[in-house]
């Protein structure tokens, strides 16, 4: 085996094909450089997408033992998927050595191509659970003409936005976490003359959360019986949607319960996979506002090479393409350490790690 076989580096090295030196054109000197860079990106995609895949694998299984390598495997994936978009970060302060009128110089040679048509970026959003219906300008990505997609890479990505995204799969695991069975909590006592729900922990959890709001924060117990127990008060459909969107009541109790009770080595596991998604998320949205700054500095504000709006279809995409804002949001719910409920001895035996 020889190095450059292994790596069929005579194909790589020979896909740099830059437009501007073409016959006929004036060699545009960054274009090689601007080549590289998006290359580079669909290379860490490809791999964003290989991590993203066995997550989805190990999530499909109807249990999940947490004591085994799956979740641990998992949470390393995704760590590492995290930080690969960190890498993508600072690749773009790479393309920021190349100045606009560098850019300009092989630019009107791109039309109609543009970013917006990475097949594999768009397949990152749609297995993480970014769904059509919620993107910004949603009816622009559905389209085949001039700017948009080949029919191939169109049927991919509709066929893929169609199965159970990893949000799903999360949720669905979420969802079967045996924590509040009754089982556990027969012999825990709650403090509430007035039940706020039929579960002791829950009635426990919820007087405390309140009492440790301020007075201008006290309307936060409304958001926290509709994010947790689906009690909608008097919000409008489009303030519940702000509240909560993607995740289920039960699924989040389960997600604050992991964070609540991450010091036992039984949620660490679990934890760190909530996190995880959490920053890949956020730099996710890193991503984007470098790229809006960029956009900015190349171009100002013309429409961009693929029709699009250039920076502000940008900005609205970064307001928007929040994938797991509903687990960001639970620290809006925590409460300090010292003042979390005792849970019973049953749960914990349930819980702890048997030698």
């Amino acid at each position: 085996m020889y190095y450059g076989t292994y790596l069929h580096l005579d194909k790589i090295l020979e896909s740099q094909h830059p437009v501007s030196f073409s016959a006929g054109n004036e060699p545009a000197h960054d274009e090689m450089l601007f080549i590289i860079i998006h290359q580079a990106y669909e290379l860490w995609f490809k791999q964003i997408l290989f991590e993203l895949d066995y997550a989805m694998q190990i999530f499909t299984k109807e249990k999940i033992n947490d004591n085994s390598e799956d979740l641990n495997l998992v949470r390393h994936r995704l760590n590492r998927v995290a930080k690969i978009i960190e890498l993508l970060n600072q690749q773009v302060s790479i393309l920021d050595t190349m100045t606009p009128l560098d850019f300009l110089e092989f630019r009107n040679l791109l039309t109609p191509s543009s970013g917006f048509q990475s097949k594999q970026f768009r397949l990152i959003e749609a297995k993480l659970g970014l769904q059509l219906e919620k993107r910004h300008q949603k009816d622009y990505y559905k389209r085949t003409n001039e700017g948009g997609f080949t029919k191939d890479d169109y049927n991919t990505i509709n066929n893929i936005e169609e199965e159970k995204n990893l949000l799903q799969l999360v949720a669905d695991w979420l969802e079967r976490m045996p924590f509040f069975e009754e089982k556990f909590w027969s012999n825990f006592s709650s403090s509430e003359n007035i039940p706020f729900i039929n579960h002791p922990f829950w009635n426990n959890y919820h007087r405390i959360y309140q009492t440790g709001l301020t007075e201008r924060e006290a309307g936060k117990i409304h958001d926290f019986d509709y994010v947790f127990f689906d009690q909608k008060n008097n919000f409008t459909e489009d303030q519940l949607q702000n509240i909560r969107s993607s995740f289920s009541a039960k699924a989040l109790r389960s997600a604050l319960f992991i964070m609540l009770y991450r010091d036992f080595p039984v949620f660490q596991t679990s934890y760190q996979i909530l996190d995880s998604l959490i920053e890949i998320d956020h730099l996710l949205s890193n991503w984007r506002h470098k790229h809006i700054i960029m956009v900015r500095r190349m171009i100002g504000m013309r429409v961009g090479t693929g029709n699009t709006s250039g920076a502000g279809y940008l900005e609205g995409a970064l307001s928007k393409h929040y994938i797991y804002r509903d687990l960001s949001s639970l620290s809006t719910y925590l409460i300090e350490r010292k003042k979390l409920p005792k849970l019973p001895d049953e749960l914990i035996r349930h819980l702890g790690f048997v030698f």
